[in-house]
């Protein structure tokens, strides 16, 4: 009986053991561990104003005009967000749903100063920093007489400027190459 109890015993004290280390092995391959890594890009906000000569808002509903009228609309761009960007405006002519070209209807008197095109866009040579507003893209539009002809009687002329931003932070612009930054999305 006692040579039993020994046995017992000593299969009863494996059987600790053993379960010690099996735990300590399941341990190891169940322990999982999760770590969440959360990164935030910040926003960019802009507004684009639309004045006249006389500082007021240029009509959100058009004006009427005839052929050689030059028009007073001075656009440009305030950064309302908390992050410097770059910027680069397009300007998209229309009759109707039709896209034209600029050429077909508008001449207008662009700051070639402050504003660069490349392409079908204009880059401003600057960072615009929060709080700011660019210097103005164009002052005037002039309704070209020659284009303009009686199949446009009727018709709605539209002059829609498109903006466009990316942050200036850690995106280093070479030389005054502003078109080929990182991040501006596709057309």
């Amino acid at each position: 009986m006692r040579k039993i109890k020994i046995r017992l015993t000593v299969i009863s004290l494996i059987a600790i053991v053993l379960s010690l280390f099996m735990q300590e092995t399941l341990a190891y391959y169940s322990t999982i561990g999760k770590a969440s890594n959360v990164v935030t890009s910040g926003n960019l906000k802009m507004m684009i104003h639309e004045k006249t000569d006389q500082g007021t808002d240029f009509p959100a509903e058009g004006i009427y005009i005839m052929p050689g009228d030059v028009v007073s609309k001075r656009v440009s761009i305030e950064n309302i967000c908390e992050h410097p960007f770059y910027l680069r405006v397009r300007v998209v002519f229309g009759v109707n749903a039709e896209t034209l070209s600029a050429e077909d209807c508008f001449k207008l008197n662009i700051n070639e100063q402050d504003w660069k095109k490349v392409g079908d866009w204009y880059y401003y040579q600057r960072i615009v920093e929060p709080g700011d507003t660019t210097a103005e893209v164009f002052s005037h539009v002039e309704i070209v007489g020659a284009k303009v002809d009686k199949t446009y009687i009727g018709k709605t002329l539209t002059l829609t400027v498109d903006a466009q931003a990316v942050q200036s932070e850690n995106n280093p612009v070479s030389g005054e190459d502003f078109a080929s930054l990182a991040g501006w999305p596709e057309e």
